[in-house]
């Protein structure tokens, strides 16, 4: 659900995965992207959200190890 998320609000997505101060910096800087590119640039959000999301995944399963 959480890669769902992430391609409609990246930073919540991210702040959901664990990383407040990165969600934090993403929505500064996704907000005005969005605004002045038109979205042009958020499918780099949606990437970095994923990459975090399945970061955070492979952190659970090694620990569970």
């Amino acid at each position: 659900m959480n890669y769902v998320l992430a391609l409609l609000l990246p930073p919540l997505s991210i702040l959901l995965a664990g990383r407040p101060v990165v969600a934090i910096l993403t929505f500064l800087i996704w907000l005005p992207a969005i605004l002045m590119s038109g979205g042009l640039g958020h499918p780099l959000f949606v990437i970095l959200a994923w990459i975090l999301i399945w970061q955070r995944q492979e952190d659970r399963r090694a620990a569970r190890r």
